[in-house]
């Protein structure tokens, strides 16, 4: 059996369509299939949209969170109710194309435990989220031991024992992309044209962007603490031979005014430094701190076509 997991989050315009592509798709494909929607604090009518397509297939089920928690907990959610003998992870904005399942369960008939997609091109997307796209995977495989591939998406084919090995991991800030790459396993990419959303805007602002990067940096790296030490002997020792000039100018020469000048640029440096590497050693910190309160990563309100 194929599980097929699909966060959702106010996507009423296109759901219908979204469902209708995907129930096609597995008409073509000889296995038993459940299809698993997680609403993530869909405000919209997403809900009652995906219980009406509940009451007409019997393999559609459906996990309401509380609230909304977020993508990268949606996804799990449905990974820890999943019961197929793989699962398939994908959106819903159809910039995942459902035309591409078959050969995802081909590759995985074939002996790879995780096949995943790479966007080759995303057909509206802007060149500010294409470039800073690009260089956070170049950013992140240069200071971390895993390796993301350029363009990687949550869109991918997980076998059973990768998922049950996934559940194990207690981590509550999430950053799937880079678990599903450490966690090693045969694997095998399949590349995609991304198409332009069917529906909707997209949920993912230039603000949670940066949230998502830094999730990413901070769960896989402590090189950053270790640049903040390195800028902190850098400036430590620049500051010591401009001591050394200083001294060195009252003892042997007439030049002792202080410069207001070169006082200024000393003050603001060293307190910008000092403002940085305090802000990088709180990010540390504070995933700390989310990780010792061990809540729980999502909430679940109700369930819908699981058994008791």
């Amino acid at each position: 059996m194929i599980s097929v997991v699909v966060p959702v989050f106010n996507e009423e315009e296109v759901l219908p369509q979204f469902y209708d592509r995907l129930s096609q798709v597995f008409r073509c494909i000889d296995m038993r299939v459940e299809i698993i929607f997680v609403d993530d604090g869909s405000t919209d009518k997403s809900l009652e949209i995906i219980l009406s397509l509940c009451e007409r297939d019997k393999n559609l089920k459906i996990l309401q969170f509380s609230r909304n928690f977020g993508h990268q907990a949606a996804i799990l959610a449905g990974m820890q109710n999943a019961k197929g003998d793989a699962v398939i992870t994908m959106d819903a904005d159809l910039q995942h194309p459902p035309e591409i399942i078959p050969e995802l369960v081909t590759r995985w008939r074939e002996g790879y435990e995780i096949v995943y997609t790479c966007r080759e091109s995303t057909a509206d997307i802007t060149i500010i989220k294409k470039i800073t796209s690009k260089y956070f995977y170049k950013m992140i495989n240069s200071l971390s031991n895993i390796n993301i591939p350029d363009g990687a998406a949550d869109f991918r084919l997980l076998d059973r024992k990768v998922v049950d090995a996934l559940r194990t991991f207690n981590e509550r800030s999430l950053f799937l992309r880079g678990l599903v790459s450490w966690m090693g396993y045969r694997r095998i990419g399949i590349p995609y044209k991304a198409p332009a959303r069917a529906g909707g805007i997209s949920k993912y602002s230039f603000i949670r962007m940066l949230g998502f990067a830094a999730d990413g940096i901070t769960s896989f790296s402590s090189f950053p603490l270790y640049i903040s030490a390195l800028i902190g002997i850098a400036i430590s020792f620049l500051g010591f031979i401009y001591a050394a000039f200083v001294l060195y100018t009252w003892l042997f020469t007439a030049r002792t005014i202080e410069g207001w000048t070169s006082l200024m640029i000393v003050v603001l440096l060293l307190g910008g430094i000092q403002l940085i590497t305090l802000g990088v050693i709180g990010a540390y910190l504070g995933r700390i701190y989310g990780e010792t309160k061990r809540r729980p990563r999502y909430l679940i309100r109700r369930k819908f076509g699981f058994e008791e």
